[in-house]
């Protein structure tokens, strides 16, 4: 009988504990207790009026000769935090529009105030001086600006900070856009 006395009063503090928690969490005997169901909503795609456009020549291109790359990035220069997301889109000044090839998995990126995003723009460059001419026999291109987009977030039109965009093929290989500075 003992041992029968301590398993009902063990079992007598325990409810007593769980009702004065379910009390503290405004939870009553003999009720259900709700999954939550708040949601955080994701910040809205970035507009193009809160984004700073620039770009440079990358340092780092890709291995073999007559390959140019490029970095864009995107500053967020509004006070709300914004995503960016998806590939770019590439086209010359005049509207020019070249062929994206996308590599790598596109994520949404939340991009904070005064927080950075980036692409990274590959391409066939010209070769040569002034005189440039395209190892595929093409008519080469050079751009004093690029414009480049993002899905639902506008267009851009960006000059590179070194130099004009000069390409051969009307093609370019895009990495879409990401928090990682690329080189």
């Amino acid at each position: 009988m003992r041992h029968s006395n301590g398993i009902r009063r063990a079992a007598l503090a325990t409810t007593a504990v769980t009702a004065a928690a379910m009390a503290v969490t405004g939870i009553l005997p003999g009720t259900a207790m709700a999954a939550s169901t708040t949601t955080s909503t994701p910040p809205p795609a970035c507009p193009a009026s809160a984004l700073q456009v620039s770009a440079w020549q990358a340092a780092h291109r890709p291995v073999g000769t007559g390959t140019g790359a490029a970095v864009v990035q995107f500053t967020n220069v509004s006070q709300k935090t914004c995503v960016l997301k998806g590939y770019p889109t590439v086209a010359g000044a005049g509207n020019t529009p070249l062929k994206v090839t996308p590599t790598g998995k596109a994520a949404a990126v939340t991009v904070r105030p005064q927080g950075k995003a980036w692409v990274k723009l590959t391409f066939v460059q010209v070769q040569g001086e002034g005189d440039g001419y395209c190892v595929s026999g093409n008519t080469p291109a050079a751009y004093p600006t690029m414009v480049i987009g993002l899905p639902h977030s506008g267009k851009h039109q960006v000059a590179l900070k070194d130099g004009w965009w000069a390409q051969c093929d009307n093609k370019v290989t895009a990495t879409p856009v990401s928090t990682v500075k690329p080189s």
